[in-house]
């Protein structure tokens, strides 16, 4: 099964799939989703199967533009409408309390749950045909767990190889195209205001910044006791190749170093280095919203070069780019011990 074009017989189509019990993979403007009706655990639980992902790690519920977001929370603060008015539809995730009537299947059996207004057009269409706008689609990334998040169609079929075809467990991929933000949505915390404030859980698109402007108080860094959210464990957002974070000025040498032990590298940089060499190379874009625009693509493209290694130029730590630093950190989480045991013996 290849991705469909978009036309108002495959929107109805996969709306129907969804009411099915079906999986539908559709675009967002974040990442593309692997989709399934977020009221419907049997059909919830078809999605950790496909990814491989485990059961107690949360999904996102997915809504349509001006729905009741009281029919999947309860005790709304009045912060939520705040978020809500200013960034839906849009790449922010709010963690609210789940309400009694919601299966736990999409909150990994916690008492929270995370619900977003998608703006891509295709997202929109397919979330208001589906149950007429009333319904709700638990969607994570449409990648297997843990690795690189899909930004097009075609992603999504290299992904899913076999559960696309005949019978499988995703009855159709919506191609809308490459998504415009590339990275997943931030994810704040309103559900312990009273004793917390807001918590950022994961950053992204939507700022720090931005929210505090909104809120008129800078979301807190996440504590121990935080709501488990999508895409926060430490290890999150690989390619197959291991990924090593290098500070520029140590680009060169480590390049020479690995080089020297004739390690084959792929090489991703925002700035030029014309003095280094690599088997690979991909050049994104030195803003923040271009590199994440970027990302995950780079990386699967890089992960396709055979390479023994993806260097990574480390990015700049203003507060701009906390969103791609976080899943860089997460693609490489173990890097600087495969990097130690590569040069040790120098």
């Amino acid at each position: 099964m290849k991705s469909q074009v978009i036309t108002p017989e495959a929107i109805a189509q996969a709306a129907q799939a969804l009411e099915s019990g079906q999986l539908v993979a559709f675009p967002t403007e974040t990442v593309y989703g692997l989709g399934a009706d977020a009221e419907n655990p049997a059909a919830v639980a078809n999605i950790y199967a496909a990814k491989g992902r485990p059961s107690n790690h949360p999904v996102i519920v997915h809504v349509a533009p001006g729905a009741d977001i009281r029919y999947w929370a309860k005790d709304i603060p009045a912060e939520a409408h705040q978020l809500i008015a200013a960034f839906w539809p849009g790449p922010l995730t709010l963690i609210l309390k789940r309400a009694n009537h919601i299966p736990d299947a999409v909150s990994g059996g916690q008492d929270t749950v995370g619900i977003r207004c998608p703006s891509h057009p295709v997202a929109q269409e397919l979330l208001r045909a589906f149950k007429a706008g009333k319904g709700g689609v638990a969607a994570p990334s449409a990648n297997k767990f843990g690795h690189v998040s899909p930004t097009t169609a075609a992603h999504v079929e290299e992904e899913f190889e076999q559960e696309i075809q005949p019978g499988g467990l995703i009855a159709s991929i919506l191609d809308g195209g490459q998504s415009d933000v590339g990275i997943e949505s931030t994810i704040v915390d309103l559900s312990r205001l009273a004793t917390h404030g807001p918590v950022l859980l994961r950053p992204g698109h939507i700022t720090v910044a931005q929210m505090a402007a909104v809120l008129g108080t800078t979301p807190a860094a996440p504590d121990a006791a935080a709501p488990r959210a999508s895409g926060t464990l430490d290890a999150h957002y690989a390619p197959h190749t291991p990924v090593i974070l290098v500070e520029a000025a140590e680009l060169d040498d480590t390049v020479n170093r690995l080089h020297a032990k004739n390690k084959k590298l792929a090489l991703m940089s925002y700035q030029a280095h014309p003095a280094i060499q690599a088997e690979a190379w991909r050049h994104l874009p030195a803003d923040p919203v271009g590199y994440a625009h970027d990302l995950y693509a780079g990386l699967r493209e890089l992960d396709h070069a055979h390479a023994d290694l993806i260097l990574v130029e480390a990015l700049p730590q203003d507060k701009d780019w906390q969103g791609v630093n976080d899943r860089l950190r997460r693609a490489a989480f173990d890097s600087r011990d495969i990097l130690k045991a590569l040069l040790d013996n120098d």
